[in-house]
């Protein structure tokens, strides 16, 4: 049972296959590691980066969030209904926010007090959530949205962009409630045995329930930034987007049947998927050569954690 706070071999791998991707890439296309293209090329990565964070709390528990890409899409709809019914945006960010944690805490309502499996929850959910959002939109996508909120996706802070900053800040507070209260062992211990975790005394229905909730608000956010960045609210965003997720945050070392794992892996894991699939996109322009590379990585990955686990090798 182990959160990992520091750098270990899992970590040390990543950072050495990022950087061999980076040296075949500026190999073979100089021009992909120059800063204009790859600031261009970060718009990309955002989304992905957050909805990883509260996926990797849930994966330690040894549970999992499928519907994250149709919660996406339920927000950026709700969000383009509002914002043509003619609230002002930051009534209707609100809102899509709060649709997005309603979503999340219905998961986490399954999941952690009707004792249903994650897989067979989210598994519902993705189906009914992306059927809603195609259902209440009939299909259309929403555009014409002010430049002000463009901002929000494509804007920059003191050199920075504002999604990358809206990131960190999200990652700064998830690090810091893991080292600074018992927050991280705890997970650690529901998943490595959940039944010893009750019998322990810990909460572990209400946090299950929160942890499903926060990654139903990080979909939420993701999805303002997806429609900022796009300047369209449609039913069909984020779609394939929890392989992408679950991905980058297996391998980064989180064990998909819980109890280890850590976020400096998960960042590793997301900026190795996102450097591979932009350079491949960049080099060859084949859409089916992404969705080859992500399962491939995405199997090596399991693969390995499951030759690694200790439970495994007992």
């Amino acid at each position: 049972m182990t959160f990992r706070a520091l750098p270990g071999r899992q970590e040390i791998v990543l950072l050495l296959l990022l950087i061999g991707v980076l040296l075949l890439a500026g190999r073979l296309s100089p021009d992909f590691l120059s800063a204009r293209a790859q600031n261009e090329l970060s718009t990309h990565v955002w989304e992905l980066a957050l909805l990883a964070l509260p996926m990797t709390l849930i994966i330690l528990t040894a549970g999992i969030d499928l519907s994250v890409g149709s919660t996406m899409a339920l927000c950026a709809v709700a969000f383009g209904l509002y914002f043509r019914a003619g609230w002002p945006i930051p009534v209707d960010a609100g809102l899509a926010l709060l649709v997005g944690a309603a979503a999340g805490a219905l998961n986490g309502v399954f999941v952690a007090y009707v004792r249903v499996h994650p897989l067979i929850v989210t598994l519902a959910t993705l189906a009914a959530y992306r059927g809603v959002a195609e259902g209440v939109s009939l299909g259309r996508p929403f555009s014409g949205f002010p430049p002000g909120f463009a901002v929000l996706g494509q804007g920059s802070l003191a050199g920075l962009p504002i999604p990358g900053l809206i990131f960190l800040a999200a990652l700064l507070v998830t690090a810091l409630l893991l080292a600074f209260t018992p927050l991280g062992l705890w997970l650690s211990a529901i998943g490595y045995n959940e039944t010893a975790a009750r019998y322990s005394g810990l909460a572990v229905s209400r946090l299950k329930f929160g942890l499903y909730t926060a990654s139903g608000l990080a979909a939420g956010l993701a999805a303002l930034l997806f429609v900022a960045r796009r300047n369209t609210a449609k039913a069909d965003i984020g779609t394939g987007m929890e392989l992408d997720v679950i991905t980058a945050v297996v391998l980064g070392g989180t064990s998909i049947f819980g109890g280890r794992g850590g976020l400096l892996g998960t960042v590793l894991g997301v900026l190795l998927i996102h450097e591979t699939r932009e350079f491949v996109s960049w080099q060859w322009s084949r859409d089916e050569l992404n969705l080859i590379v992500v399962g491939a990585l995405l199997i090596l990955s399991v693969l390995a954690d499951s030759l690694l686990s200790p439970r495994r090798r007992q």
